[in-house]
């Protein structure tokens, strides 16, 4: 059964809660009994990201609330792709490289629920029931529920309509609000959640279910993850942060989390850790404001952000790592034995050409550019010529390469 405190009061504080529809019902049917909702993951990469972070933050709040989650994986919606968001149509992926990212998925995201006991986690492929639907009986079971008019007036839509909207993608909105109905159907789930994003296909699935059943449905949205300029968190000029450490080392993704805007660290530290709000506010009340309504952080800070970068970290990828990861930190800016270790071959010589083996430029012209800024030093010796070779006797011994104030390696060479 639920917690004594209604979960909608636990994510409204943390500042999860978007929108709600029916909101005052919902309030009442989360306080009172378990719930079951879901929460869909269209797999158009082999791994999650910091974006989703957010949103399984949310779910694992709700599973300890008493509530049961459903991950509901697209390996059928996945086929068309979401326009949500978007302004251009997305790439359609083969049959072989849905099935393969559903796997991934499926592998990373049992990390983050339990699947045990009486509101353990489910995770559900809807490929299961859309890739051999027959369209007649699904054009009468849903497409008479819909009008054409309303579905343009949704925002998802409205995005595209200027470069045009496919009738594939037109589909979208219909299929994600089946997918309420048969899970509905099959498992009793009367709740959608998810990104903001999501918005007008979620209230399209309370509508059909509301409309077919005569029952009850809901949807609530959590607020996307954004920094206080408004931009997407997650990005940086390598890419994405991803929750795979294959593609985002746990030290990267430690020190992404290190490194944000001392504006940002309260809210990420209430959406992405498990820590008190009242340990969260202590911590990040380290400010006076000007005349003009601006923060200025003090020196404490720092301490926020790395109990930020460890709790995140230890989360995604396990408290060894995050011990770990926090130990290369101190050692690249503390001065300490352990730093985080990058290889080149032995045929590497040129330091530009280095730059670009270890993943620190993206092209020769980048880490041009990095080193006429003076961005580069081996050791304390600062590279002043592109053209500039790796000293013999740094290849030799090894050597620290230093990017900026903030990347830091031990450099081996193979």
């Amino acid at each position: 059964m639920p917690a004594a405190k209604n979960v909608i009061d636990t994510l409204t504080e943390r500042g999860f809660i978007k929108q709600t529809v029916y909101g005052d019902e919902l309030y009442e049917l989360l306080g009172k009994q378990s719930v079951s909702f879901y929460v869909g993951f269209d797999p158009t990469a082999d791994s999650l990201h910091v974006g989703h972070f957010l949103v399984l933050m949310a779910m694992a709040h709700m599973q300890r609330a008493g509530h049961k989650p459903i991950v509901l994986l697209g390996g059928g919606t996945g086929m068309v792709g979401d326009p949500s968001g978007r302004t251009d149509m997305r790439s359609m992926l083969t049959k072989e490289a849905v099935a393969h990212n559903v796997a991934c998925f499926k592998e990373q995201m049992s990390r983050f629920f339990s699947f045990e006991g009486e509101n353990g986690a489910v995770m559900i492929d809807n490929g299961e029931w859309l890739l051999n639907l027959n369209y007649i009986d699904f054009l009468r079971e849903v497409g008479s529920v819909f009008t054409v008019n309303r579905m343009l007036t949704a925002e998802c839509f409205k995005n595209r309509m200027e470069k045009g909207l496919s009738f594939l993608e037109f589909n979208y909105m219909l299929m994600q609000a089946y997918d309420f109905l048969v899970l509905y159907r099959k498992y009793g789930v009367v709740l959608e959640c998810g990104g903001d994003d999501q918005w007008s296909n979620m209230l399209a699935g309370v509508d059909l279910i509301r409309r077919k059943e005569q029952v009850p449905a809901y949807a609530m949205t959590f607020s996307l993850l954004l920094t206080s300029e408004g931009k997407k968190m997650g990005k940086t000029m390598n890419g994405a942060v991803w929750l795979d450490k294959n593609k985002t080392s746990p030290y990267d993704f430690y020190q992404y989390w290190r490194n944000i805007d001392d504006n940002d660290v309260e809210k990420c530290m209430g959406f992405l850790t498990f820590m008190p709000m009242d340990e969260i506010k202590a911590l990040t009340s380290c400010y006076t404001v000007d005349e003009n309504g601006v923060k200025h952080f003090d020196g404490a800070i720092n301490a926020a952000k790395a109990r930020l970068a460890y709790e995140v970290t230890k989360i995604v990828h396990g408290e060894e790592e995050a011990d770990k990861a926090r130990r290369q930190a101190e050692g690249a800016f503390g001065g300490g034995e352990e730093m985080p270790e990058g290889t080149i071959s032995a045929g590497t010589v040129k330091v530009a050409d280095m730059l670009v083996e270890l993943g620190l430029a993206k092209s020769k012209g980048e880490a041009k550019r990095l080193i006429e800024g003076g961005g580069i030093r081996l050791n304390d010796e600062k590279v002043a010529s592109f053209d500039a070779d790796i000293p013999e006797a740094l290849l030799a011994e090894g050597f620290v390469l230093h990017k900026g104030k903030k990347q830091h390696l031990k450099i081996t060479v193979k």
